[in-house]
């Protein structure tokens, strides 16, 4: 009760920042209408007396002011009904989608004693949360119960009760939406934030300063508010799965590490070259899957596996987990998700791996071609491309400050037209991982070895004996020019260093 006491008192605070704002416009007007009456009744400058002219001219500048205020009291209060506030991509699912869900949510709600939840969402994120329902920011009837936002990757790896306990205390924060007050300062406060924008000049940038000095009034009171509301619904929730709570959260640490390793090693090589993996959430299991396995850090997993996963609660887990790889691709990639081919993960290996290797092998012909200067990125190099031979005697040569600046600015050509999704990288960098990429390209057409995909490494080559000293020879031949750990790797991989490397599938 001490938490919900205190997240009133900040909504109050922040209601009193909005109640002053008003104030402030209406002021100006109040004043004028007096004058006006105290004219009209002869109490304040009457017709005639000798200080008329001088209440006359109070009475311009006090309308002028009136006017001035209410004029901009309306574009501000307009600039708060046009506002949109940001949308999370995420996708809805219906309760026919996922009954077993929403009941397990619904029976959360009944025994927390709160309002149901009144849509579920799923984001391709590792978190979840309430959104207030959509609608018009300037409506004062009681608005809807928010909506409850679901990580994905929770719903794939977590079983059925680490989920239930995960969610108790973000059900019980439904129940702050069912207070006027704190519902009416966080649509306030969302209206705020929505309406501003990057405007310099007219009135516009006006309003745009009194929405920012407005916010700033109240974002204090604003965190305060919502800091309470999350002790308010955690300590709610203790009587709801406390001690399997322990255990969920230590799942959440595990889902996160995993679905981060697998969007930047696995997903996002696929995603630039425009394919599209259909299947994200069933990857990060496997992923953590292999992570358990190798490292150990997830103990207990082989227990686990006898409880019910949590998306069995869904009726089509597979589609679901079509649709948020969708939008998993387009909100974290930064590029448009539209036209891309969708990929299963069997198809990996040839349809990225290999793919990518042999591209990245045509970028290195170009800038063997023309070394020192920027070359248009290949879209389809030429069936064959450059020998082996050929590119280590140019890194013997001590050349490999001109391929790398070659390739730089190949990378520099390219990012100016598609927008960049990793941290730049030096030339050098990219060197060694186009060499690498090269002699994979190699390895794969004298037999030796296979493009594959490991779950938390992404693209790599098959068997893994192949690749174990391949990194440290490249490195070699790049940085110091010595090529005879690289020479001694691809005699045992059975590769001819005169034969062209194959740039085309």
């Amino acid at each position: 009760m001490v938490a919900v006491d205190a997240a009133r008192t900040h909504a109050q605070a922040v209601l009193r920042v909005r109640g002053r704002a008003l104030a402030a416009a209406a002021l100006p007007a109040a004043l004028a209408a007096v004058l006006t009456a105290g004219r009209l009744t002869g109490r304040i400058g009457a017709p005639g007396s000798p200080d008329a002219a001088a209440w006359d001219a109070v009475r311009l500048v006090v309308a002028a002011v009136a006017a001035l205020g209410l004029l901009l009291a309306a574009l501000v209060t307009r600039s708060h009904r046009r506002a949109v506030p940001p949308v999370t991509p995420a996708v809805r699912l219906d309760p026919a989608e996922a009954p077993e869900l929403y009941r397990l949510i619904g029976d959360l709600a009944e025994r927390l004693e709160v309002p149901v939840p009144s849509a579920v969402e799923l984001t391709p994120d590792c978190d979840s949360w309430l959104e207030e329902a959509p609608g018009p920011l300037h409506r004062h009837h009681e608005p809807p119960a928010p909506v409850l936002v679901i990580g994905s990757p929770f719903l794939w790896w977590m079983r059925a009760g680490e989920l239930r306990a995960l969610l108790a205390p973000v059900v019980a924060g439904t129940a702050a939406s069912a207070d006027p007050e704190i519902a009416a300062a966080r649509r306030f406060v969302r209206s705020l934030d929505a309406a501003l924008g990057d405007r310099h000049r007219g009135p516009a940038a006006l309003v745009d300063r009194i929405n920012r000095a407005l916010l700033r009034s109240c974002r204090e009171h604003s965190a305060a508010l919502e800091h309470a509301v999350a002790a308010a619904a955690s300590e709610q929730a203790k009587a709801v799965d406390y001690g399997l709570r322990i255990a969920a959260q230590e799942q959440v640490g595990l889902a996160y590490a995993g679905w981060d390793r697998l969007l930047t090693r696995v997903a996002e090589p696929a995603w630039r070259l425009g394919r599209h993996p259909t299947h994200l959430n069933a990857g990060v299991v496997a992923a953590l899957t292999e992570l358990s396995r190798r490292d150990r850090l997830a103990d207990g997993y082989g227990t686990r596996l006898g409880d019910r996963p949590a998306c069995d609660l869904l009726e089509e887990p597979g589609r679901i987990d079509a649709e948020v790889s969708r939008v998993a691709a387009a909100l974290l990639h930064e590029e448009p998700a539209t036209g891309w081919c969708e990929l299963d993960w069997a198809d990996y290996p040839c349809a990225v791996v290999d793919l990518g290797w042999r591209t990245q092998a045509a970028a290195l012909h170009a800038a063997l071609d023309r070394p020192g200067t920027p070359g248009d990125r290949p879209s389809a190099g030429p069936a064959d491309g450059p020998s082996l031979a050929r590119l280590l005697a140019r890194l013997k040569a001590g050349e490999s400050e001109q391929l790398a600046a070659a390739l730089a600015g190949q990378v520099a050509r390219a990012a100016r037209v598609t927008p960049p999704t990793a941290p730049v990288r030096s030339g050098r960098e990219l060197l060694v991982e186009h060499i690498t990429a090269t002699v994979c390209c190699a390895a794969a057409d004298a037999g030796a070895a296979t493009p594959g995909l490991d779950w938390l490494d992404g693209p790599v080559l098959l068997p893994a004996g192949r690749r174990a000293d391949l990194g440290p020879a490249v490195c070699a031949a790049v940085e110091q020019g010595d090529d005879a750990p690289l020479r001694a790797w691809l005699e045992s991989a059975g590769v001819r260093l005169e034969r062209p490397v194959r740039l085309s599938g």
